[in-house]
């Protein structure tokens, strides 16, 4: 059965950084696309950062280059996503979730099967 469990949400300032990581069981990375999404009140959920693709790509919404990075540990099966220099529009419940790789990278809500319950990201101005 596959599990995902997000913490290192929190509070913080605008400007500040935050890392959130995801701890999977049930399954191995390299036969997984992974990726964090986002849901703020009352705006759809949206894909942050993926990682998947037959090349192992990553993928960063517009929104989040340069400030955010999605990097993994196989050894502990966790992924992170360390965000920096947050801004308020980044509050949101961020969520992880994973399903079977294919060829191509998708970072769509509708390709992922699996999810996390969420971590609470507050970034006050």
């Amino acid at each position: 059965e596959v599990q995902l469990v997000e913490s290192g949400g929190g509070l913080v300032q605008a400007g500040g950084s935050l890392r959130l990581s995801c701890a999977a069981s049930g399954f191995t990375f390299d036969d997984y696309a992974v990726g964090w999404f986002r849901q703020a009140p009352g705006k759809e959920r949206e894909g942050v950062s993926c990682i998947g693709g037959s090349d192992r790509r990553t993928y960063y919404a517009d929104s989040v280059k340069g400030r955010f990075t999605l990097s993994s540990d196989n050894a502990k099966n966790t992924v992170y996503l360390q965000m920096n220099s947050l801004l308020p529009e980044d509050t949101a419940v961020y969520y992880c979730a994973a399903d079977i790789l294919s060829y191509n990278l998708y970072c769509g809500s509708g390709y992922y099967s699996n999810w996390g319950q969420g971590t609470q990201v507050t970034v006050s101005s």
